[in-house]
């Protein structure tokens, strides 16, 4: 493929048939990609604009380097790995904990680069030894639960944020979203998350108009009589603007206090890298090296000029599982209009203007189906639930991630959610693994009590039959 840039047209480009798959090397015609990349765009949106907005940073710069950063992407994994990067929510309470401690938010992206440096070490270490030292640390039981955690951890998000906004809007979006998912043919089934969207943004716009203004819970968390859709910030903003850009600033403390993000950002580009493979059936051991290298070069780019660290987006493979249509044409696409929504101030403010209780609404089912990859990769390498070695560790590690337990480490430094969650899981596996019993160690994969190849060292993940 060299470099991923030249793909087939499946079929006749039109609307794949019931159950067709579109490969990462193939594409639909280019209308159909358009319409696909918009979808991608929407379904990072949100945490891509949120997630800098939390940490100081512009909001406008991460979209569009978000758009540059999944090119490079795209690049360096020569098209084999479709994915998109966007900003990384992991970094939010370190930003919180690197101010709290006087630093500024050109600290905050110093530290963020550094981190994304060493990121981009590690990869080029698995590249060079293969992903056999990754799998020995993050085998399929462990790849499994970091995925579901990473799913469902995004849960609180749509029942404390997006869902309270509006909560008929967001059941009827929800339910809108699910029946065209499953009863919807061809093509119009490929892109129901954005017909879910636009149906819940007419939807909320004629609840407006119909009943009034509503009062609950704003995206900002004041409770308020406000308008659903609400054009003001649309009206307001330019047509055309160039981002503002700043250097990085780097400080030990800070840097010291943001590394540790980089166990949970390896376990999540191996979780995503897998999630991915579990969908196209493509073995992409080659390219997990490539991908958490790829991830790490972003965001040192991004990071250089003032934006978030990048990191692969759930949300999307969620989009790819929905639609299953894997073609990095739709990624490129998206690309560009990441691109030009950062330049274009004006199209952002209607992307941002979404109604909460649409977003809540769709990313309810989002969420759910990422979390149940984790559960897919378990029943594809038939991991036993049964065996206490895989069942301890996993039960308290996904509720740590899923709850947002957190462990305050300092008074400026704690770790919560997803990185609590991750390191839990994979210490937690590998220490009880070390001192477990041999029997536990090596699982049954028959009734007869015969064990296949492989079923000791994998996490109880058993060859198939």
């Amino acid at each position: 493929m060299g470099l991923g840039l030249g793909w087939k047209v499946h079929g006749t480009g039109g609307t794949p048939g019931p159950g067709e798959v579109v490969r990462p090397d193939e594409r639909l015609s280019w209308g159909r990609t358009a319409g696909l990349g918009a979808q991608h765009v929407v379904a990072m949106f949100g945490a891509t604009f949120v997630a800098p907005v939390l940490m100081g940073l512009d909001p406008n710069l991460a979209v569009m380097l978000s758009g540059v950063a999944t090119v490079m992407f795209l690049l360096i994994t020569r098209g084999k790995v479709p994915s998109y990067l966007g900003s990384s929510l992991s970094f939010v309470g370190v930003a919180a904990s690197i101010k709290a401690a006087g630093g500024s938010v050109q600290t905050v992206t110093g530290a963020m680069l550094v981190v994304g440096a060493v990121l981009c070490v590690v990869g080029l270490v698995v590249t060079a030894l293969g992903a056999k030292i990754v799998h020995a640390v993050l085998p399929p039981v462990v790849t499994g639960a970091v995925v579901m955690i990473i799913g469902f951890n995004l849960a609180p998000v749509v029942a404390k944020t997006y869902w309270p906004q509006d909560q008929w809007v967001a059941l009827l979006t929800m339910a809108f979203t699910m029946a065209a998912m499953v009863v919807m043919r061809g093509f119009w089934s490929r892109i129901a998350v954005f017909l879910g969207l636009v149906f819940g943004y007419v939807l909320s716009w004629v609840f407006d108009r119909v009943f009034g203004t509503i009062h609950a819970v704003t995206g900002s968390g004041q409770v308020t009589d406000h308008n659903r859709v609400n054009f003001g910030g649309v009206k307001d903003a330019d047509w055309f603007g160039l981002p503002a850009l700043h250097a990085p600033d780097f400080k030990l403390s800070a840097v010291l206090l943001a590394l540790p993000v980089v166990i949970a950002l390896i376990a999540e580009n191996a979780g995503h890298v897998k999630a991915v493979a579990e969908m196209t059936g493509d073995n992409l051991d080659p390219e997990l090296g490539r991908a958490i290298a790829a991830d790490g070069a972003a965001s040192v780019l991004s990071t250089s000029v003032g934006g978030p660290a990048t990191t692969t987006y759930a949300e999307n493979i969620g989009v790819m599982a929905a639609t299953r249509v894997y073609s990095t044409a739709a990624y490129y696409a998206a690309a560009a209009f990441a691109i030009l929504c950062g330049l274009c101030p004006k199209f952002g403010a209607i992307v941002a203007a979404t109604p909460g209780g649409v977003l809540g609404g769709i990313t309810v089912v989002l969420y759910g189906m990422i979390g149940l990859l984790g559960a897919k990769i378990w029943n594809e390498n038939r991991i036993d639930l049964g065996n206490p070695l895989n069942l301890v560790p996993l039960a308290a590690g996904i509720v740590i991630g899923i709850g947002n337990v957190s462990l305050d480490i300092t008074d400026d430094f704690k770790l919560d959610g997803i990185p609590l969650g991750t390191i839990v899981t994979i210490v937690g596996y590998h220490l009880l693994r070390y001192f477990a019993p041999p029997h536990l160690k090596s699982t049954p994969a028959h009734p007869d009590g015969t064990t296949e190849p492989g079923s000791g060292n994998d996490g109880g993940a058993k060859e198939p039959a």
